[in-house]
């Protein structure tokens, strides 16, 4: 039994509500155990300059844990001295969620994601990419013109994996399961079940491909279950977007 009293292909608590900012075009809390991220998707009329006279639009993300969001406080980061591990997140991020978008549909436009952990206990990024896309969602239906096709072509979502020090494979670990971790893999996952990312790390000892594939399976049962969720929290007027093509 794990230290919540979960088994080994639980996921944490998961919990996503919709709009809960007022200005953005699209923003989400999302709530794994307890971390907490609030994420929003907001849409300007300007593209990079690479990408100006093209037609199409592009999307990115930034990540941040805000001060009071570990047990020790954070020093807010500075774009001139971001930390490496800051960068590495909002570079998944924003990979995760095009690799499922169709920017030509989105016009020279720019989707920026926000991520702002307000509490962190394990699985921020994952839990990042998993509620920034009911952002992006909401975010690109203020956009679609009915008829169309919607820019979204697939669900996305992430979760993390593990072997214990004991040698056994576990879902969506804490922060206390992943500091004694003998191994910690993060999976992105679509809809369709395509891997977009998969980002494993021996801690300890090397792990067989057999393992790699049982953490992948594991990953899986967790990542129907996360896009379950994301169909629950878009509800009807919103789901039936995701995928269409006219």
């Amino acid at each position: 039994m794990r230290l919540d009293k979960r088994r080994a292909n639980e996921l944490r608590e998961v919990s996503l509500t919709r709009r809960v900012q007022k200005f953005p075009a699209g923003s989400a809390l999302i709530e794994v155990g307890n971390t907490k991220v609030i994420c929003a998707a907001t849409i300007e009329d300007r593209v990079p300059f690479f990408l100006k006279g093209t037609g199409t639009g592009w999307l990115t993300a930034e990540y941040s844990m805000l001060p009071g969001a570990s047990t020790e406080r954070i020093s807010r980061e500075r774009s001139t001295k971001m930390s490496g591990r800051t960068a590495e997140i909002q570079r998944l991020i924003g990979r995760a969620l095009r690799s499922v978008t169709d920017l030509s549909l989105i016009g020279e436009r720019t989707i920026t994601i926000d991520c702002d952990v307000i509490q962190a206990d394990g699985g921020t990024r994952t839990a990042s990419i998993t509620g920034a896309f009911v952002a992006l969602v909401e975010a690109c239906e203020t956009i679609y013109t009915v008829g169309e096709a919607f820019a979204v072509k697939d669900f996305v979502a992430a979760v993390s994996a593990g072997i214990t020090p004991e040698g056994e494979k576990i879902l969506d670990l804490c922060f206390a399961e992943d500091s004694t971790a003998a191994a910690d893999c993060n999976v992105v996952m679509t809809g369709a079940g395509e891997l977009v990312e998969v980002q494993i790390t021996a801690e300890k000892n090397p792990f067989t491909r057999a393992e790699l594939n049982e953490l992948l399976d594991l990953a899986q049962v967790g990542i129907d279950e996360l896009i379950s969720l994301q169909k629950d929290a878009l509800g009807r007027e919103l789901v039936w977007r995701v995928g269409r093509v006219g």
